[in-house]
């Protein structure tokens, strides 16, 4: 039985806390070199893609911007477009917001970007529904939280109308006359939904996918509903063996319903990884990396998201808080991104007490230990294995990487691990096509055969 191919994505870290930025290593994540290179390692390594996320805030935490924050970062289709040029075969994903744009502009964006590169564009779709970040536009706040599916899912059905609106039309310029000479009635749409109302024609041709790949990330009820239906791919955070394979299950089990079958979705867990040339060695390098990850003052940042109150005169070094939080609105931190979301906040306090009193950590300490993020770790060859163990029990289809140095941390992933799963059969040698769909084995785009109405 042939192996199945792994799929790997490289994640060019950013809005997170992944990133060690006191490493001497650590490059800046404005200047477009940093993408070049991290972008040319990718496609070195026959990466599927690269990802870029966003940020339309930076955000804040007592009013003052969040240190773990990038600030200054480009525009992604900026980005794409430039990297797209340093590149060949490497698909572009870039994470554009459904909640605060139109469907027309972001439709034209990465049709162009899908023609500069020949077929390598992905969109992944995301919502957003907080008012911090809203303020920034100009419907800042407008959308209830229970509407930002239901919207997420009209914008992609309307930009797919647009794709389509190109399809088997032609335009030829008569070289004597000067006019255009039009097969059919190319661009015209008319969308009509809950969210949208839009006529005119579409100003961009049909471009080489198509459509490009759509990405998701979400994983909650709507969320994995919202794959199944209508995504190539989605992002989880299941990367661990038994857990990604209930999501892989459950997720991939949606696909009949909607007439889809099971190579249709591919499951990519994001991921960090910590290497060495052995497995103790990297597990040393791991402990450093989350203490550098991790200061003291970004422990109490982290603190302070699950009490809702100010514990800057706390010593990281000493106990966790003994008040219980405060719960409600958080009105510490702003910004969707960087307010992790506590169900039961006085619960989760109490299961970090019961954690710093069996362990006898400090404040510091527990935070680290709670928000562990190196999913692999260990020598190339303990990597490469646990890579393949997860995609051949279909607890993934692969992995979207995020390293923790910007932007070489790539290269020795890329130098040690790829060759090994090489050997092993699970991942290329080449790449087989030009088209980010070719490489991740996606079908051709689907078309819309009455591109004139969108339903609500």
């Amino acid at each position: 039985m042939p192996r199945k191919q792994i799929h790997l994505a490289a994640h060019f870290p950013g809005v997170n806390n992944t990133t060690v930025w006191s490493d001497p290593a650590a490059g800046s994540h404005i200047e477009f070199s940093s993408f070049a290179h991290f972008a040319r390692t990718a496609e070195r390594a026959k990466f599927d893609f690269l990802f870029l996320a966003e940020g339309l805030r930076l955000r804040e935490q007592n009013g003052r911007i969040y240190d773990l924050d990038v600030v200054g970062r480009p525009d992604t289709f900026a980005i794409l477009a430039a990297v797209a040029a340093v590149t060949d075969r490497l698909g572009l994903a870039g994470t554009i917001n459904s909640t605060f744009n139109e469907p027309y502009e972001v439709a034209r964006q990465f049709a162009s970007l899908d023609h500069l590169s020949a077929g390598r564009a992905a969109w992944n779709v995301v919502t957003s529904w907080d008012e911090f970040t809203g303020e920034n536009f100009r419907r800042g706040g407008f959308l209830p939280q229970e509407k930002r599916y239901s919207r997420a899912k009209e914008f992609l059905s309307a930009t797919g109308t647009l794709w389509d609106s190109w399809d088997g039309d032609e335009i030829v310029a008569d070289k004597d006359s000067g006019e255009f000479l039009r097969d059919g009635d190319p661009g015209r749409f008319a969308i009509r939904s809950d969210q949208f109302d839009v006529t005119g024609r579409f100003a961009v041709p049909r471009s080489p996918q198509g459509r490009p790949v759509i990405l998701q990330a979400g994983d909650s009820e709507e969320g994995r509903e919202f794959a199944a239906s209508s995504s190539d791919a989605i992002f989880s955070r299941h990367a661990e063996l038994e857990a990604g394979r209930a999501f892989y299950a459950d997720v991939k089990g949606r696909l009949a319903r909607y007439g889809r079958e099971h190579s249709d979705l591919k499951i990519l867990p994001a991921a960090t990884f910590v290497l060495g040339d052995t497995d103790a060695e990297a597990a040393e390098k791991a402990d450093v990396v989350r203490y550098q990850q991790v200061s003291g003052q970004t422990a109490i940042k982290f603190a302070e998201q699950l009490w809702n109150r100010d514990l800057s005169d706390r010593d990281p070094d000493g106990p966790l808080p003994a008040e219980d939080p405060i719960v409600g609105e958080n009105t510490v931190s702003k910004g969707r991104a960087s307010v992790r979301m506590y169900r039961d906040p006085i619960a989760t306090a109490n299961e970090w007490r019961a954690v710093a009193e069996a362990k006898g950590l400090s404040l510091r300490e527990v935070i680290v230990e709670v928000t562990a993020r190196h999913t692999f770790v260990g020598s190339a060859s303990t990597v490469a294995a646990a890579i393949d163990e997860s995609v051949q029990t279909d607890a993934s289809d692969g992995f979207v990487l995020v390293p923790h140095i910007t932007p070489g941390g790539l290269d020795e992933f890329a130098d040690t691990v790829v060759p090994l799963l090489q050997e092993r059969g699970s991942f290329r040698a080449d790449y087989e096509g030009t088209t980010l769909r070719e490489h991740l084995g996606l079908k051709p785009s689907p078309t819309t055969t009455d591109p004139t109405e969108v339903s609500p």
